[in-house]
């Protein structure tokens, strides 16, 4: 008696089974039109990275190097320049004059976002980082930075302040 029901429960188990399947089959086939129509991303979605601008167009990240010291994989390289009455970049007494990020490194863990105290480094959400060249997949801080808001003046690059001083 009992190896009955033994097997009408494997039997049902198997039906059980078996409707999920058969349900999953009838559903119809979403298919994402890629080239043509951009992806929907949540809202928490990691993408590539973006340095952020306040709203007067200074880049928020002050150099604090907390970014580079939470990441775990360790792709994160600043090097920090001083501010100065000529050539103002952040709203701090520093800037990062070299912000780069090797994604051939990165795992989007996210810790870099989390550690930021000024909210500087945001994840966007591109996606499209697939290269031949592995020496394209470290990215600069100008290819990080977000526009300046429109209205905002464009801090002072030290190229120009050195144009404008005569040297």
């Amino acid at each position: 008696m009992s190896s009955i029901n033994g097997i009408l429960e494997s039997a049902a188990a198997i039906a059980k089974g078996m409707s999920v399947t058969l349900k999953e089959m009838l559903s119809p086939t979403i298919t994402e039109d890629y080239p043509d129509a951009p992806p929907k991303f949540q809202e928490r979605y990691r993408g590539l990275h973006q340095l952020q601008r306040d709203e007067n167009g200074m880049e928020k990240c002050v150099a604090c190097f907390l970014c580079a010291a939470a990441c775990p994989s360790d792709c994160i390289y600043i090097e920090a320049a001083e501010n100065t009455e000529q050539v103002r970049i952040s709203g701090g007494e520093r800037y990062a004059e070299v912000y780069n990020i090797d994604y051939s490194r990165c795992i989007f863990c996210g810790y870099c976002v989390e550690a930021c105290p000024t909210d500087a480094i945001t994840h966007g959400h591109g996606f499209e980082l697939a290269s031949y060249n592995i020496s394209t997949l470290i990215y600069r801080k100008e290819q990080l930075l977000v526009p300046v808001p429109a209205g905002a003046k464009p801090p002072v690059i030290r190229e120009q302040a050195e144009q404008a001083s005569g040297h």
